[in-house]
């Protein structure tokens, strides 16, 4: 195994979308895909910290990338490409949940929108150890298999009352519509009582 700047060269020359639109670049600048790469990355971080728009840019790298993978994750036969993608929007919405309720905090601090943007492609990693794999094993899944039942119980008794709720809704649209169609018919049932 290489150094990080020779690992990183060789991920660059892979055949893929990454380095054929890499190659093309190259060919048409004449700047070496490696200065390509590491330029955009260092805009791409600068960006980040002291751009605007920085929270649209963050959201859209860990969304794009994970949800054309998830496409052909889906369309291949191997489930384990599936199990990845799935892991990685677990721990994505879960992220958002939480951001959700902190953002207000945290987008004051510096470089906010570089950590999260670290830690969002540190989750879809093509590794093993990737984040999305790690907190998922280390947290989520123990909560998950420790209080699912629970959790499916109350989701079984909310359903059925939002069912109930749905169906007596239903009920009384149905009703005062029949009540607007015909008066003279509510009128003379009252009138028999």
């Amino acid at each position: 195994m290489g150094s990080l700047p020779q690992r990183f060269e060789e991920f660059l020359n892979r055949p893929g979308l990454l380095g054929d639109f890499l190659s093309n670049l190259e060919a048409k600048s004449g700047v070496k895909r490696y200065y390509l790469a590491t330029g955009s990355i260092a805009f791409l971080g600068l960006y980040l910290m002291f751009g605007y728009g920085a929270s649209l840019l963050c959201n859209l790298i860990g969304f794009v990338y994970p949800a054309y993978s998830s496409i052909k994750a889906i369309e291949s036969s191997s489930k384990d490409d599936d199990t990845m993608w799935l892991t990685y929007w677990v721990v994505y919405g879960l992220f958002s949940v939480a951001e959700f309720f902190s953002d207000t905090f945290l987008y004051w601090f510096p470089f906010y929108y570089a950590g999260k943007c670290v830690f969002l492609l540190w989750c879809m990693a093509p590794v093993s150890w990737n984040g999305s794999q790690v907190l998922y094993c280390s947290f989520i899944r123990p909560w998950f298999l420790k209080h699912h039942q629970t959790v499916d119980s109350v989701l079984s008794d909310l359903s059925g009352r939002a069912l109930n709720a749905a169906s007596a809704a239903s009920r009384e649209v149905l009703q005062s519509l029949a009540d607007t169609r015909t008066p003279g018919v509510r009128v003379s049932q009252e009138a028999t009582k």
